[in-house]
């Protein structure tokens, strides 16, 4: 048995479509929307909306840890914006969902990043993609748990959910092999972006988890440059499986 394992997608719909070759599933853990990539500026739904060197200014305020004058920036490029925000990012979001959904292989397993708007995915999730939120399902023998979303931050991205709301759905797996998340459980190591030069949110919950039912597998994406991609926990190995846009490339899992 092999699944190919994905994360954070974030517009790459041509590498997408290749994802599952040589696989009997493919599982991505989040993150398709592509709102501003860090690397080229032109892309994404921010420069197509206010251009690139709005883009540039905005990269380098978040950068420098400056979110507030980032957020002042924002709400004042919406503002002069000649249609409604929502409406916007909305429209945006499902041209980017259309073509990304129809490149899924059959059958993939997913999940949402913090990025993704979950109200749009089961209306362009085609029969072979199954969407899982504090779900399980077995393949091949082996139970996999899913948990999507990320954590409350000053970035205030699309799927943020509380502490409590992200511990429960930990809770509801259970004990299954593979525990499959986009944001990481919280450790310094694996949270830390060597490129942003800073910490991104893990999950306590996800780390209590790891140490009290010590799954075969902890697999996650959401830090894109981390310090360390791979290291074990106990008995659990911890597996970051992106930044697919950049690389292209899964991660594949054999039994």
């Amino acid at each position: 048995m092999r699944v190919n394992v994905i994360s954070d997608v974030h517009g790459n719909a041509e590498d997408l479509a290749r994802a599952g070759d040589g696989a009997d599933a493919l599982i991505c853990l989040g993150d398709l929307v592509l709102f501003l990539d860090y690397h080229d500026h032109s892309r994404g739904i921010f420069p197509e909306l206010f251009g690139i060197e709005n883009a540039d200014l905005i990269v380098e305020l978040r950068t420098a840890r400056r979110f507030d004058e980032a957020r002042q920036l924002a709400r004042r490029l919406w503002a002069e914006l000649d249609m409604d925000r929502e409406t916007a990012i909305e429209a945006a979001v499902r041209r980017q969902y259309a073509a990304l959904f129809a490149a899924f292989p059959t059958p993939t397993y997913a999940t949402y990043g913090n990025v993704d708007i979950p109200g749009l995915w089961h209306e362009y999730a085609a029969p072979g993609t199954t969407v899982l939120d504090g779900q399980r399902i077995e393949l091949g023998g082996r139970v996999f748990g899913f948990v999507g979303g990320g954590l409350r931050t000053p970035m205030r991205t699309p799927y943020e959910i509380s502490d409590e709301e992200y511990a429960a759905k930990v809770e509801a797996l259970g004990e299954v092999d593979v525990l499959c998340s986009h944001i990481p459980p919280e450790v310094p190591d694996l949270t830390y972006d060597t490129v942003a030069r800073r910490f991104e949110r893990g999950s306590r919950a996800l780390l209590d988890a790891i140490h009290r039912t010590r799954p075969r597998y902890a697999l996650f994406g959401h830090v894109h440059q981390p310090l360390t991609r791979r290291m074990r926990i106990g008995r659990t190995e911890c597996v970051n499986v992106g930044h697919f846009a950049s690389t292209g490339r899964p991660w594949a899992l054999e039994w």
